[in-house]
């Protein structure tokens, strides 16, 4: 695993947690790599938004209740047209594209325990190729790209860790939903299904990061 990926993934799966400063240095040390690669990654992840600067070095980037608010707000607009333009555009070769990516989410739900990561990490990519196979069949390359700026990983992960089964299975009858309306060309539907799909992951971040603000809060009191 390169420089990128270790940080990257230990962002995602809150090894490294928000508010944490990271040092080229000690990075460096931690991986056994000289600094230019660990600087490289920095400026990746910093131009994807998950650190961000420092006078001296850069810290996992904390997400507020509003910033989630607007993130979700906004890939709802977005994915929202791009489902309604793939219910108008769409292919039989994009229809089975999405079929395979929705197998392979139920797949991975089959195979989930709670404890075990690495099937969370599955879990987390195929849902996210199920939803870039209805981007693409949008037939509009600009979605992608500004997508692709909205969707933040981290957030989106710590969102499926807090799902149970049923949770699980319920996220999945919502694709299936949205791929009917997609292959049945009903614009209008798919457009409002995804919303809702979305929301729904959103309302369940805020949910969890208020239970972690009370915890907290109770923890303190009793110091």
């Amino acid at each position: 695993m390169d420089a990128y990926e270790f940080i990257r993934d230990a962002i995602i799966e809150g090894k490294f947690v928000p508010g944490m400063r990271l040092a080229e240095e000690s990075l460096a040390k931690e991986m056994n790599l000289s600094r230019t690669p660990i600087r490289e990654a920095i400026k990746q992840l910093e131009a994807e938004g998950l650190v961000i600067p420092l006078k001296r070095g850069v810290s996992v980037r904390h997400f507020t209740k509003d910033d989630i608010r607007q993130i979700y707000d906004l890939r709802t607009l977005l994915e929202g047209y791009a489902a309604s333009q793939a219910a108008i555009h769409r292919s039989e070769n994009d229809l089975l594209e999405m079929e395979k990516a929705n197998i392979l989410y139920e797949e991975a739900i089959s195979r989930y325990v709670e404890s075990d990561m690495e099937s969370l990490k599955d879990i987390v990519q195929v849902n996210q190729k199920f939803h870039e196979t209805i981007v693409n069949a949008s037939k509009n390359e600009h979605i992608h790209f500004h997508i692709s700026k909205v969707v933040v990983v981290p957030i989106v992960f710590r969102s499926f860790y807090w799902y149970n089964s049923f949770q699980l299975k319920q996220s999945l009858e919502v694709h299936k939903t949205i791929l009917e309306a997609i292959k049945n060309s009903e614009p209008e539907r798919a457009r409002i299904a995804m919303h809702e799909h979305i929301y729904q992951g959103r309302d369940h971040v805020l949910k969890h990061l208020e239970q972690i603000k009370n915890i907290h809060l109770l923890k303190e009191e009793v110091k």
